[in-house]
């Protein structure tokens, strides 16, 4: 099988294109590196995808490529490319969120439609897309209603996916990620500044109480939804894919210090717009139909994530 992925050099894609590839498959991957964290971290990144004769790079921006040629003998894409952030994306920035998670995936899905190879198309959709509620756990009947200009252009992209293959055929799959965490994480996200300051032996930075809630997936568990979703026949639409451990913030802090060998020290600062106090995933919808079932524990993910920290494969967090 031939599988294009965008956003091949970040967190997710990069984890997802070596799947693939170990499991015999062809790997097209795309990236246009965008300036919202270094670039050496998503070459970092690539470089076991670059040692295999089975993967093929462009560097490109999916807006603005020609993308025909792209898709040739393409079977599914897993279109993970986005501009992320919930709180950069506020402000003069929001034309990159537009730029990136709406046109670049209306491009891509008119391109699909036209594709006579393509069967399936998988998109990285998020959590955010249901905002600031108690109505929890979140299900994907729930109504939703964004909290952060980011979960407005999530859904924007997700309304797209729904759209081609109600009106067009596009088969398309849309998977609503829980708060992602693990090896590679992105420099801008939670556990990843946390444990560089434990490591440093600084005080965490933590907005509000830390009495906010979260499902915390670990990216294997992601990256076996994708599989899922890319390979089972009639399995279109919507789904949840949460970790199956809504935690506080709190309890993540305090068993980071303790895998770390540290005392927790907190320097508490206001919420930020945009945050949401609690998430938690029905995931029953994708147990059903598409087979998932998370596999790693918080506590052996933090782990995981911590010991790839102390090689060195992460840079220090500031």
């Amino acid at each position: 099988m031939r599988c294009l992925v965008t956003g091949v050099a970040g967190f997710v894609g990069s984890h997802l294109g070596e799947r693939l590839i170990a499991q015999g498959h062809e790997v097209v991957g795309v990236d246009c590196f965008t300036d919202y964290y270094p670039r050496t971290i998503k070459e970092s990144n690539l470089a076991t995808l670059r040692k295999s004769p089975a993967f093929t790079f462009l560097s490109a921006d999916l807006a603005r490529i020609e993308l025909a040629s792209v898709l040739e003998g393409v079977d599914v894409v897993y279109h993970q490319a986005a501009q992320a952030g919930v709180r950069a994306s506020w402000g003069s920035t929001f034309e990159s969120y537009t730029h990136h998670n709406v046109l670049a995936t209306q491009r891509l899905l008119e391109a699909v439609k036209g594709s006579k190879s393509v069967r399936r198309f998988v998109y990285a959709s998020s959590s955010s897309v249901y905002g600031e509620t108690t109505d929890l756990p979140m299900r994907e009947t729930s109504l939703p209603r964004p909290f952060s200009p980011y979960g407005v252009t999530k859904l924007a992209a997700e309304h797209l996916c729904e759209l081609y293959r109600n009106n067009f055929g596009v088969s398309t799959v849309s998977l609503r990620y829980f708060t992602v965490y693990g090896p590679r994480q992105r420099p801008d996200m939670g556990f990843h500044k946390f444990i560089a300051s434990m490591m440093r032996d600084e005080p965490v930075t933590v907005f509000g109480s830390g009495e906010q809630t979260r499902d915390f997936t670990f990216v294997d568990d992601i990256v076996d939804a994708n599989i899922a979703a890319g390979e089972k026949d009639g399995v279109e639409g919507v789904y949840n894919i949460g970790g199956g451990s809504r935690v506080t913030l709190q309890h993540v802090l305090e068993t980071m210090a303790e895998l770390v060998g540290v005392p927790l020290k907190l320097n508490r600062i206001e919420e930020q717009a945009g945050d949401v106090h609690h998430t938690e995933a029905d995931a029953s919808r994708a147990r059903d139909r598409l087979g998932y079932k998370p596999r790693v524990s918080l506590r052996d993910g933090l782990a995981r994530q911590i010991e790839w920290a102390r090689t060195g494969a992460a840079p220090a967090s500031s």
